[in-house]
């Protein structure tokens, strides 16, 4: 995905580090009197937000008395630490984030308030033609991976898994430029890519590719895109958290009932979106949107537990402070 749609929506950064967080709003409001809140994207529009622009396009965020801009500004890095500081009330991020964030020697004060794609995207993914068909045929292949500690850790463990070493293999740093070192044999499988999105790109380009769902070679299954708050903003703004998970829920729930309808709403927020690439991620996607708003305690626990035993994180950290049912509360 990061190959795929770096280019599509650019904001610049600037903008984001002059935000702030609207405080002063009644719970019922009428249309002109709406609660203004900004929801940071942590990659540039793409389908897997597609639930967020059908509330939006579907004036679903208007129902429950919000007025939310979404937005990108250019630093898959930058939504989590905006929120942290407490500049942006709310983003799109990753379980994985929210845990060495918690985690860290200096913890981040970021919950996940919600969910919205409830399984693992990313990959390991090769060219048929290599003729890797198990994770063991890994043994003396060049492996690109685009995220350091977190790609080469799930890498390794997966390795690991198959009987290999870390001797076994090289890996190689490729950055977001994914999909042009598989097409050009530079490397012969890469950690990163999206289920949805570069298998589907790599199709466009005419290659045959395979890919490696994390969950089903080791890793523990987790939530890939949750919407995560700070905790002060939390503990001062519980109704209007909850307003925005409400209005999430129900345009997920559109989302997977009228699938053709959200995709169209979908192109008519974002207009230069490729509709040969998202039409064939939305088919991919539709089925890990979130159908339940109640995080495990058990998923989150084991990610944990995880990323703790690997070295990830240098220490453990409880499920209750990385997340918060907050429809329950």
């Amino acid at each position: 995905m990061k190959t795929a749609i770096c280019l599509m929506f650019l904001i610049s950064c600037g903008i984001l580090l002059t935000g702030h967080i609207d405080s002063n709003a009644d719970s019922h409001q009428k249309v002109s009197e709406m609660e203004k809140v900004t929801l940071l994207l942590d990659w540039a529009p793409n389908i897997d937000h597609a639930p967020l622009y059908v509330a939006q396009e579907h004036k679903i965020f208007a129902k429950h008395g919000l007025e939310v801009e979404l937005l990108w500004g250019g630093d898959p890095d930058a939504p989590l630490k905006l929120v942290a500081a407490g500049k942006y009330p709310f983003a799109v991020s990753y379980q994985q984030s929210v845990t060495i964030a918690r985690a860290g020697e200096e913890v981040l004060p970021v919950k996940s308030i919600g969910l919205l794609v409830e399984h693992p995207l990313n990959t390991i993914s090769f060219l048929k033609k290599t003729g890797i068909k198990t994770p063991a045929d890994f043994k003396g292949k060049k492996i690109g991976y685009t995220v350091a500690p977190l790609d080469v850790l799930l890498f390794n463990a997966i390795a690991a898994n198959a009987g290999l070493s870390e001797d076994d293999y090289e890996l190689i740093n490729v950055g977001a430029n994914i999909v042009a070192p598989m097409l050009s044999g530079q490397i012969d499988a890469v950690i990163g890519p999206f289920r949805n999105y570069e298998i589907n790109l790599l199709k466009l380009e005419g290659a045959e590719a395979g890919y490696f769902a994390l969950e089903k070679y080791g890793i523990p299954d987790y939530y890939e895109l949750v919407i995560i708050t700070n905790d002060a903003y939390l503990e001062n703004h519980q109704e209007r958290a909850k307003k925005l998970m409400l209005a999430i829920q129900e345009a997920i729930k559109f989302t997977k009932e009228k699938p053709d309808d959200a995709l169209q709403l979908f192109f008519q927020a974002n207009p230069d979106a490729s509709k040969a690439l998202e039409e064939l991620a939305f088919r991919d996607t539709l089925d890990v949107f979130a159908t339940t708003q109640v995080q495990s305690v058990e998923k989150w626990d084991a990610f944990a537990k995880f990323a703790y035993e690997k070295g990830l994180i240098p220490k453990t950290v409880a499920a209750k402070d990385c997340f918060v049912n907050i429809l329950e509360e």
